[in-house]
């Protein structure tokens, strides 16, 4: 992969693991504020399903800052771009879809595949 494009891909995976970081802080505290509890049972399960809906959110995110953070170390060095399954390059068409790509389309499709047929045995 050209230099200014692995500078491109950098700069987009920085700007979203800064956007992700700041947005992180915001939304925890806001889950473990002091809230009056509800008397009611049914505004007491809304609450609940709420915060869990917000924790699931929350988890998500962590996991895509891991990918962001990975990512960014693949181009420090000198991988990414570079299917990890077969070793041929992740096309750019992909990579602007999803930065955080380690497989190309082939071999996601492949491990997709093989995780349906796990599930449905």
């Amino acid at each position: 992969m050209e230099e200014a494009r692995k500078e491109y891909f950098r700069s987009l995976l920085s700007e979203r693991l800064e956007a992700l970081l700041r947005g992180a802080g915001v939304t925890i505290g806001k889950l473990f504020e002091e809230q009056e509890l509800p008397s009611d049972c049914l505004d007491i399960a809304s609450m609940e399903s709420n915060r869990d809906f917000a924790l699931r959110l929350q988890d998500r995110e962590r996991r895509l800052i891991q990918k962001i953070r990975l990512a960014l170390q693949r181009i420090a060095d000198d991988e990414y771009g570079i299917c990890v399954g077969c070793g041929d390059d992740i096309s750019e068409r992909r990579l602007l879809a999803r930065p955080v790509a380690t497989h190309c389309i082939d071999c996601k499709t492949e491990a997709e595949q093989l995780e349906r047929h796990r599930r449905a045995f």
